[in-house]
């Protein structure tokens, strides 16, 4: 979508930014292991509520479960949204879930890392994007056994191909969102520079 043939009301815009941040805040991580009885995540690791650290319990099945929840509120909000109020109240809600995965106000604005909910947002918006998300994480993936510089990368694959393929209002919410997800993995990011960051299938 141009960005010249924006015309989403402002209280309609707000509505959907407020309908994506409710959705987004589910804290599926912190509700999914209380649920199973494990360790409060907020206790263990990085102490975040996403996928990744759930998988520090040692149940794989709550890991897939909350990757699964957290990427499909981002879906839904988008798709909610867009069913509501029309298509540019989509790009809003998918803002107000990255936004509320983030910093949920029920968990003192402490959330996750962002990055299935980034994919579920993005799947919603634009499926290229996506896609080329999931090919550039598996080849970065693959030859680094990084997932969080796969990820890195990966997100900076949904811009341009936004960009490249004419959807410029995407492209615009993509590089915001990206800018965030970039934000929140700053400890990763220090580690890669320094070496130390674990490597996926790294025991210890």
């Amino acid at each position: 979508m141009p960005l010249d043939t924006w015309s989403l009301p402002l209280p309609l815009m707000l509505a959907a930014l407020g309908l994506g941040y409710l959705l987004g805040s589910i804290p599926f991580g912190l509700l999914i292991t209380r649920s199973a009885g494990t360790t409060d995540i907020r206790s263990i690791g990085s102490g975040n509520i996403g996928a990744t650290n759930v998988l520090r319990t040692g149940r794989k099945d709550l890991a897939a479960l909350t990757l699964l929840g957290d990427a499909l509120k981002g879906t839904v909000a988008v798709l909610l949204a867009r069913h509501l109020f029309g298509w540019e109240a989509g790009l809003a809600a998918g803002l107000g879930a990255f936004l509320g995965h983030l910093f949920p106000v029920w968990l003192k604005f402490s959330g996750g890392k962002g990055v299935a909910t980034f994919i579920g947002v993005t799947l919603a918006l634009f499926w290229p994007a996506m896609l080329a998300f999931a090919v550039v994480w598996l080849l970065v993936a693959a030859l680094t056994r990084y997932s969080s510089l796969a990820a890195l990368v990966a997100s900076l694959a949904t811009v341009v191909t936004a960009a490249a393929l004419g959807q410029s209002a995407t492209a615009l919410l993509l590089a915001l969102l990206t800018a965030l997800l970039w934000a929140k993995h700053h400890a990763n990011i220090r580690r890669l520079l320094a070496g130390t960051e674990g490597r996926i299938g790294a025991k210890g």
